[in-house]
């Protein structure tokens, strides 16, 4: 059956995901039902044919090397998680942060607790390089602050989901911008780079969602399920509701540190700087040689990084990282090699059901595309279009298939092939129309429960999966709400 003749049948399996993923909390459950009824709906509901193609579905996964370099990151995150923790190097960490905590305190009661949601904030940010080392960092370094301060975890899963793809998409000197340029060269754009940038001043949601944290932080002003989640660990101390299931094991988040041994914050910083700063070096070798034309070494440089591989770059920075901590750990004579084996075994282990959840993703996201589920989108929307209404439906749309299918490459990946031609033939601002394709994409992807971004900062965080998605919710709906609003004001000016 032709890709195009699925039609409606091709939301179905997404859809399905989603709602039991909300209504059941069964994350893996519902990835599972969403990836069969999509290779059912392929086997013209075939129940045989249908279970075969799905689970040679999984196994495919594995063809992509993007999607392999990813899982096994997902894995490995988990030995450099626990390495920190049994060096003292969080506990080292954790007691400079309560120094300045207890400075703020002296000033003002209650101050603290603001000035840590906003160095998390910032923390975010600035790892724009890699939207998953973003979150991870943010949500690893400021756990055990904001347990201590009775902040909740799933305000933290927050702060680090809505800070790392708005970052990555405002700052696009990453993998982002590269992958976002050879998109817009397919569509016969001579000056990618020019025009990718031209675009951010029109690209409001990641601006509005990071403002939207700031406000909320400042204000003290929660509302909705995460209102409830910050009164909950008020009152009770409970840091997850009694139902839940962390994306993490206690192993990871508490794991007994060695004992005889000084709480050095080096121990943390080291590793996890080393994660931060590779990233770069690896986006610019992994695209070292694929530059032809340079006029300097630094244009050479920023070229490579705009070729260079995401996947292959995260995950050499853990390898490096965990190789660091080894290296340091070793010459302070903290752990001995059998130690740092059993670690980096155990913590692989405990970050299986993170690996699984990345693999089910990754499926459903392949399944959608073979079903055209956002070709489908897009297609049905071309028909009732207005040039004025452009904007705002390209990011709905965007939006809506980066929710449905929790890829927001994906989504730029279908919609700018779709969006640049609308463009010209409705004549519409280019800038306006690219930015809200790619902020579409980034809104429904920080919505989704099946986004590897959302997925990672609720595993950093050591919270629900599915309290995190909920109580994320109405801000990002918010963000999204504003931002249409502006983006139709915007049509009608441009």
């Amino acid at each position: 059956m032709p890709m195009d003749n699925y039609g409606f049948l091709s939301i179905l399996p997404p859809l399905i995901a989603i709602v039991l993923a909300l209504r059941t909390k069964q994350v893996y459950i519902a990835l599972l039902f969403g990836i069969w009824s999509s290779w059912l709906i392929m086997n013209d509901w075939n129940f045989i044919k249908g279970t075969i193609a799905a689970i040679e579905g999984m196994v495919n996964v594995f063809k992509s090397e993007g999607n392999t370099r990813t899982i096994m990151f997902s894995a490995l995150v988990g030995a450099l998680l626990l390495f920190i923790q049994y060096s003292k190097g969080v506990e080292g960490f954790v007691n400079k942060i309560n120094i300045l905590i207890d400075y703020f305190e002296k000033k003002q009661s209650g101050y603290s607790r603001i000035i840590v949601q906003i160095l998390a904030l910032l923390t975010g940010i600035i790892l724009f390089v890699e939207t998953s080392i973003s979150s991870l960092t943010v949500g690893t370094l400021y756990r055990p602050i904001f347990d201590k301060l009775k902040i909740s975890r799933e305000k933290l899963a927050y702060i680090a989901d809505s800070s790392s793809a708005p970052s990555s998409i405002i700052i696009p000197f990453n993998a982002w911008g590269a992958f976002i340029m050879g998109l817009l060269i397919t569509q016969g754009i001579d000056q990618p780079f020019s025009v990718l940038l031209s675009s951010i001043k029109y690209n409001f949601y990641p601006f509005i969602a990071i403002a939207i944290v700031f406000i909320i932080i400042v204000s003290k002003k929660d509302f909705g399920p995460m209102a409830k989640a910050e009164k909950r660990i008020r009152e009770t101390g409970k840091f997850l509701n009694d139902n839940a299931k962390p994306m993490i094991s206690e192993t990871i988040t508490s794991y007994k540190p060695k004992e005889g041994i000084k709480a050095k914050a080096y121990n943390m910083v080291i590793p996890l700087f080393t994660m931060v700063i590779m990233m770069p070096l690896n986006l610019a070798y992994t695209g070292w040689n694929k530059v032809e034309e340079y006029t300097s070494f630094s244009n050479h440089l920023s070229q490579a990084i705009g070729e260079g591989s995401g996947s292959s770059s995260v995950l050499y920075a853990v390898i490096t990282a965990i190789l660091v901590a080894m290296i340091l750990y070793k010459i302070q004579g903290i752990m001995k090699v059998e130690e740092m084996v059993d670690l980096t075994l155990k913590g692989i282990s405990e970050l299986i059901p993170l690996a699984l959840l990345m693999l089910f993703a990754f499926a459903i996201s392949d399944a959608c595309n073979q079903l055209g589920t956002g070709q489908f989108i897009a297609n049905w929307s071309k028909e009732w279009l207005s040039p004025e209404f452009l904007p705002a439906i390209v990011f709905i749309i965007s939006a809506f298939i980066a929710f449905s299918t929790g890829t927001s490459w994906g989504t730029f990946a279908i919609m700018i092939a779709i969006a640049i031609p609308m463009a010209n033939i409705h004549e519409a601002n280019f800038g306006l129309v690219i930015a809200a394709t790619l902020g579409g994409g980034v809104f429904g992807d920080h919505c989704s429960p099946i986004s590897d971004t959302t997925i990672i900062s609720s595993m950093a965080s050591a919270t629900d999966h599915i309290d995190h998605v909920k109580t994320q919710l109405p801000y990002a709906l918010i963000g999204g709400g504003v931002t249409v609003v502006i983006y139709i004001i915007m049509g009608f000016i441009l």
